[in-house]
């Protein structure tokens, strides 16, 4: 029999983990700290975003990039406990940082987190011979533990079925039956956050030393038997998942899907944005318009009218964009279809020398280049996470979208190519996103054929059920990326818009601002136009390319700043007086600087953290800078020749 078992005894050469007059007391004053412990794609963040609704924060932990996730679940009488939403993990043998984080945390290593009161081990009701290979460790700790098996309502719907009295009584810890998604059974949830339960039975690992703390080969013995006596029946595979995955997965139509689904969701970003975006213009126009009345003509009333509202208000604009972006993001990863994208682009990528785990990295790009670079820690081999951090930022971050949306607006015609399907700006803007994933392919693949050769790994990935998407889930989603957003631009960006409305209004002529050819602004920015002036691009643009290096978007709050500074209360949109004052070429060339420049210096920084100097993130960032420059360059001259 396995060594893998429920027992109060001790077996020789085995490391027995329990709770003890040793464990840490818990240093989170007056709430009780509860992890909430889980494999990928097990359902765990769902049910953490159900448990604390919008009362949750998300932070790094001290001198790691991992990202932490804590929340307050709230309870009967008032009372609240605090949640701690680890990374997700297979076993407690870390092999990566997130891995490391979780286990650290959990036997009290963790210097920033208090070692945990309590634990919800989130398992796949659907998988449990599988998942319950990760119950031994968990239940070793000693700690007060509630197995949550997820997705009920799957395995029900299918056929399958346990006893969960039985496995409670196997494992030696309370069982719950649930539904992270629909919400059956997280009263149990709660009553077990409520009480004071008493730890697991002790069980047993046939292990040698503390940090190794499974023994993967007999954990699934013991699983397996565990499951048995369970009365656990498997449910039948899900119907429907077998005839997507036929298509989705094809080697032939999975790729036209993806496809597919990929320009559906740029030609969404042009129509069914522009009304909301009408409406948010609208209502920023009409409440300047109101203060421009109310407030008495002063340098206060420039600043805020002609610096902030235009600077801030022109970024805001674009937020209708974003959230449809990501909720389009959201759905397909909610539904099961992001992870058969990966294994579509484990295709593409083998042929770059990349591996599979490169993926989740270099999608997350899409939002922000920052956690693409953090979240690159889970690649175990040192060379491929190399490339992948160098590569990130070519991938087209929301950053880029209102500079791409102003300019595509601006210089492009809206005209139907594939009739409703795609037009022109649509195009235009998917053509960007590709040309990104073009350069950070092309570099990858010369990477990884020289300076950080090495062999590739297989990859593994567990593929989830398609399942309907919950408005909660959604919903949760894009308030966290509106708060992202706004405070982006209640922080970043109004405080460069600030500082560019000084420099635009000093020296003071006769105690007025004087002409912005004139000001401190204007004066930089002609010191570097000789510079961009082959790109087609002038001193007004180059303000904006520097402003930008604090974050993309600031580019287009810069030209709302100055062109808001400039023009009476009858001037042009700034779409207009973009037209005026850029040529098509040099628009076209904005464009392309834009898709390739490292213009973000929060990038940099992270770049330098994860790598461990300044050599590959300088690196990085006159790569990237050159080959804007060289190709902005070219796209300039042959569209003027």
């Amino acid at each position: 029999m396995s060594d893998c078992h429920t027992s109060g005894g001790h077996t020789s050469g085995a490391a027995t983990l329990a709770a003890g007059p040793e464990t840490p007391p818990s240093k989170s004053g007056t709430h009780r700290v509860v992890a909430v412990v889980g494999a990928p794609n097990s359902g765990k963040s769902t049910l953490f975003n159900r448990m604390t609704g919008l009362r949750q924060k998300v932070a790094n932990y001290p001198g790691v990039t991992v990202e932490k996730r804590m929340g307050r679940a709230k309870l009967s009488a008032g009372k609240e406990v605090l949640l701690v939403d680890l990374p997700g993990v297979y076993s407690l043998s870390p092999r990566s940082e997130d891995e490391r984080i979780t286990r650290d945390v959990l036997i009290g290593q963790n210097a920033d987190v208090p070692r945990p009161d309590a634990i919800i081990l989130i398992l796949d009701s659907t998988n449990l011979g599988r998942h319950l290979t990760l119950a031994a460790p968990i239940l070793s700790l000693g700690l007060p533990t509630l197995v949550a098996l997820n997705m009920a309502d799957d395995l029900t719907s299918r056929g399958g079925g346990l006893d969960t009295d039985a496995l409670s009584k196997q494992i030696g810890a309370p069982v719950a039956l649930i539904s992270a998604r629909s919400g059956q059974g997280i009263d149990q949830v709660v009553h077990f956050l409520e009480s004071r339960p008493s730890p697991p039975t002790r069980v047993q690992l046939p292990v040698l030393s503390l940090p190794v703390l499974s023994d993967a080969p007999r954990c699934r013995d013991w699983a397996a038997q565990v499951s048995g006596r369970s009365r656990y029946s498997a449910p039948a595979p899900p119907i429907w998942t077998r005839r997507l995955d036929r298509v989705f997965l094809h080697p032939v139509a999975g790729p036209l899907v993806f496809l597919a689904v990929v320009i559906a969701v740029f030609q969404s970003i042009f129509t069914a944005a522009e009304p909301l975006m009408n409406a948010v213009d609208a209502g920023i126009g009409a409440s300047g318009a109101w203060l421009a009345a109310v407030l008495p003509e002063s340098l206060f009333r420039s600043l805020l009218i002609d610096g902030i509202w235009s600077g801030v208000g022109s970024v805001i604009i674009f937020l209708p964009q974003i959230l449809i972006l990501f909720l389009f993001i959201g759905v397909l990863e909610d539904s099961g279809y992001l992870a058969r994208a990966a294994l579509i682009a484990d295709r593409t990528m083998a042929k770059a020398g990349l591996q599979g785990k490169s993926f989740i990295p270099l999608l997350s790009a899409y939002a922000c280049a920052v956690p693409a670079v953090l979240s690159a820690r889970t690649i175990e081999n040192s060379r491929d996470r190399l490339a992948t951090i160098f590569v990130a930022p070519f991938i087209t971050c929301s950053a880029r979208l209102p500079v791409y949306t102003l300019l595509i607006a601006a210089f492009v015609p809206r005209q139907p190519l594939l009739g409703p399907i795609l037009g022109t700006r649509a195009a235009t803007m998917l053509g960007l996103y590709v040309l990104g994933f073009v350069a950070a392919f092309g570099t990858a693949w010369v990477l990884k054929s020289s300076i950080l050769k090495s062999s590739r790994t297989p990859f593994m990935l567990e593929l989830p059920p398609y399942r309907l998407p919950t408005l909660r889930s959604l919903g949760l989603r894009l308030f966290d990326r509106s708060k992202v957003f706004l405070r982006r631009a209640g922080t970043v960006i109004l405080g460069t818009t600030i500082v560019l409305w000084f420099l635009c209004t000093i020296p003071l002529q006769d105690g007025n601002p004087p002409p912005i050819g004139d000001s401190l602004a204007g004066t930089i920015g002609k010191t570097i136009e000789p510079l961009i002036e082959p790109l087609g691009l002038n001193w007004k643009i180059g303000i904006g390319l520097i402003t930008s290096l604090a974050a993309r978007e600031v580019m287009v709050a810069t030209l709302g700043t100055i062109y808001g500074l400039e023009a009476d209360e009858t001037s042009l949109q700034l779409q207009q007086a973009l037209q005026a004052e850029l040529s098509f070429g040099g628009a076209i060339a904005l464009l392309i600087f834009f898709a390739f420049a490292m213009q973000c210096m929060s990038t940099v920084a992270v770049v330098r953290r994860e790598t461990g100097g300044w050599k590959w993130a300088l690196l990085q960032w006159v790569y990237m800078s050159g080959l804007a420059y060289v190709s902005a360059l070219i796209a300039y001259q042959v569209i003027s020749a």
